[in-house]
């Protein structure tokens, strides 16, 4: 179908619709076909809509591709409301240069937009059976928000010049059970997506946010695949939301606090999230999220880089969290918010700066590390310490050493661990320094009063020896290397000489673990 009256005027094989639809285009009006019944004209339900708000595809296709030239002083745009299409839309590799704009129309086939171009094109409350649209570019922005899909939206390799928008849109699955699939997908700014309805898969692997990605109060589910959310190698140039959204009038979105009492809506996730590799430039954000997994499941932020963690979401029930690798300067967490013994690994997590939420004591700090290492691995407990020591609190960093002594000793043979018990009854060791200096004293005070009741001739007679001395010759037994006087000038017979060696032995013990602990009180100041 070609014009030929070279005039612009609507060619005679057009509808009365569609007539008016042409001129619509040319003055770049909207062309409204809505009834002013809410019931009637919702395009998601409600009665049929027949052929007076209806138009043919391919003349909504002409006007976008070849359309007439615009009247004088005006410039030309499909700006649709409550209007039906039928037929498949194919603009597949075209070239649209008009702003495209359709609200509340319904799609009686899928659109068809692979590699074709556009300026601006905003499709919002639309129903659309699917879209197409691989590897299409668009210089302005691609909205489509409170549209239904009924199989799914195809964005593989798309580039987005500004924003790509999906606020409470509903996307049911594919035939591949994905509802999503934008691998590859670049957009300029943001990509917006809040209290998105997705069933099935959203797949954004590879893909390159140019400012933030926010999946604020949306609700993910993919019941019959291993994810809901599969995203890999994932780079957002600052935030990625998954946070809640206020259910208001206007909804309240995109960073707005809800007031005191507004209802909000949480981010949900029935599935496994994938976020491997990704790059955010500012934070990953989990306040309040959901995840509802099965056992073979995960969230996974396994080798991520981010300058801040918000890991404050509710505790995962089934599943992992997997944060393997991850790089983070400021861990925001609550105790809440992990899971129990299984339910995280964490080897080889960077970490610099812990800012707890609400209270997190060392003990359930402790715990975190346990329930991410069922088999012992020095890793985390050596990673905490560092962190709690430079932030100052040494004697926290003491504690968590010494939990990972007790844990390693749960890895040795009979001897070792026994050992490894007396070590600890005794000193702690070597992270309680204090408790060596008891022990020192109590068995000087025992040995003391012992000695004192030894048989002690002098090893020389002629009064080459000093006066007996019981306190200060158990002293002299128990210092290492300090030489008192007494040592070495007494003779003692039976048990009093073994008495003496096991002192002798216990006193470069307990000399060399205080000395040990007061090396590395200097060291950190």
């Amino acid at each position: 179908m070609v014009d030929t009256t070279g005039t612009g005027e609507p060619p005679e094989a057009l509808t009365e619709v569609e007539r008016g639809m042409w001129q619509a285009f040319r003055s770049g009006t909207v062309y409204d076909l809505s009834s002013g019944d809410q019931a009637v004209d919702d395009p998601h339900g409600g009665p049929a809509w027949g052929p007076e708000r209806s138009v043919r595809a391919r003349i909504v296709c002409w006007l976008l591709l070849d359309g007439p030239p615009a009247l004088p002083g005006r410039v030309s745009a499909l700006k649709l409301v409550g209007v039906q299409i039928t037929d498949l839309l194919d603009l597949a590799g075209g070239t649209v240069v008009p702003y495209v704009e359709m609200k509340a129309c319904r799609f009686e086939k899928e659109i068809l937009l692979p590699e074709a171009r556009f300026t601006t094109v905003r499709l919002v409350d639309c129903s659309i059976p699917r879209l197409e649209a691989a590897r299409v570019h668009t210089e302005g922005d691609l909205h489509l928000p409170r549209c239904r899909f009924h199989k799914g939206i195809r964005l593989t390799d798309a580039q987005i010049g500004t924003d790509l928008l999906l606020n409470q849109a509903v996307v049911h699955r594919d035939r591949r059970g994905r509802s999503i699939m934008a691998d590859g997908l670049t957009v300029g700014q943001d990509l917006q997506a809040e209290m998105l309805q997705a069933h099935g898969e959203l797949s954004l692997r590879g893909a390159k946010i140019g400012v933030s990605l926010s999946l604020r109060g949306s609700r993910l589910a993919n019941p019959e695949g291993r994810r809901a959310l599969n995203a890999p190698q994932l780079t957002v140039e600052r935030s990625l939301y998954l946070t809640p959204a206020g259910l208001g009038n206007p909804v309240l979105t995109s960073g707005t606090t809800p007031a005191r009492g507004t209802r909000v809506q949480h981010f949900e996730c029935l599935g496994g999230i994938r976020l491997d590799d990704g790059r955010f430039g500012d934070a990953v954000d989990l306040e309040q999220a959901s995840f509802v997994m099965e056992h073979d499941q995960e969230l996974s932020l396994r080798r991520i880089q981010t300058p801040e963690l918000r890991f404050l979401g509710r505790r995962p029930e089934r599943g992992r969290v997997v944060l393997s690798g991850a790089r983070i300067v400021n861990l925001m967490d609550m105790a809440e918010s992990w899971p129990g013994p299984g339910g995280l690994a964490m080897g080889g997590f960077a970490y610099e700066n812990l800012v707890p939420r609400r209270s997190f004591p060392l003990a359930r700090r402790l715990d975190w590390l346990a329930a991410a290492t069922p088999e012992y691995n020095p890793e985390p407990y050596e990673r905490l310490a560092t962190v709690l020591r430079n932030s100052g609190e040494d004697a926290d960093a003491r504690e968590v050493l010494l939990a990972k002594q007790r844990r390693r000793r749960e890895t040795l043979p009979l001897a070792a661990k026994l050992w490894g018990y007396v070590q600890d009854w005794t000193v702690a060791y070597g992270y309680r320094p204090g408790r060596a200096a008891v022990w020192m004293t109590v068995l000087w005070a025992v040995s003391a009063v012992a000695f004192s009741h030894a048989d002690h001739p002098p090893l020389k007679g002629g009064g080459e020896h000093p006066e007996w001395n019981a306190s200060l010759f158990a002293l002299d037994l128990l210092l290492p290397v300090i030489d008192l006087g007494q040592d070495g000038y007494w003779k003692l017979h039976g048990g009093w000489q073994w008495a003496a060696a096991g002192l002798i032995i216990v006193g470069w013990i307990l000399a060399t673990t205080v000395a040990a602990g007061a090396t590395r009180l200097l060291r950190r100041s």
